[in-house]
């Protein structure tokens, strides 16, 4: 059975409305970025929507630049592609901690972003894994940002009259004996 093979993978999500993603890529190795970018426009186009793709120099600089266009831009998602190589002192475990963490922390603040951003021991491994044909983890990333769009829409379009969020109209003031007042 192939490694693919052996994972479940969740079909391509559909939308009603226009996607338009960034990619934000760091092209230290230029044949894996270009492998991970390949396999990522592919999966966005396979969900009918748009990209966008930025180079930026390393894979710290990768979270920078979606917190930017994130601040400044209007897409309604990220992916993170690059590559970090183990090399022979710490640096590897800064870049690839410090990327994620950041990668991570925005998801929890509400950014929608797939994290392709390869962490690996050697160039084979790195290729097996940037190879569309093979483990297309650039795909995957993007995947991962479009079907965090699709429950952000199918969640975002529910708010009134459902769980534990008063409707945007009314809002509960502590110590208000008048119930909700109207914004």
């Amino acid at each position: 059975m192939a490694e693919q093979d052996k994972h479940g993978v969740l079909p391509t999500p559909t939308f009603d409305k226009p996607v338009k993603l960034l990619i934000v890529v760091a092209p230290f190795y230029r044949t894996i970025a270009d492998n991970l970018v390949s396999g990522a426009k592919a999966e966005i186009e396979a969900a009918g929507g748009t990209c966008e793709v930025v180079e930026v120099p390393g894979a710290l600089e990768i979270p920078t630049a979606i917190a930017m266009a994130d601040r400044q831009c209007n897409y309604d998602g990220y992916v993170a592609l690059g590559c970090v190589i183990r090399g022979e002192t710490t640096h590897y475990e800064t870049v690839c901690n410090d990327s994620s963490r950041a990668i991570q922390l925005m998801g929890l603040q509400g950014l929608l972003i797939g994290n392709g951003i390869l962490t690996v021991e050697n160039d084979d491994q790195a290729e097996v894994r940037a190879n569309p044909k093979k483990m297309n983890k650039g795909g995957g990333a993007a995947a991962a940002a479009l079907h965090l769009i699709a429950l952000s829409r199918k969640w975002g379009s529910s708010k009134k009259g459902v769980g534990f969020k008063p409707p945007s109209e009314s809002i509960l003031v502590a110590g208000d004996n008048n119930g909700p007042t109207t914004a």
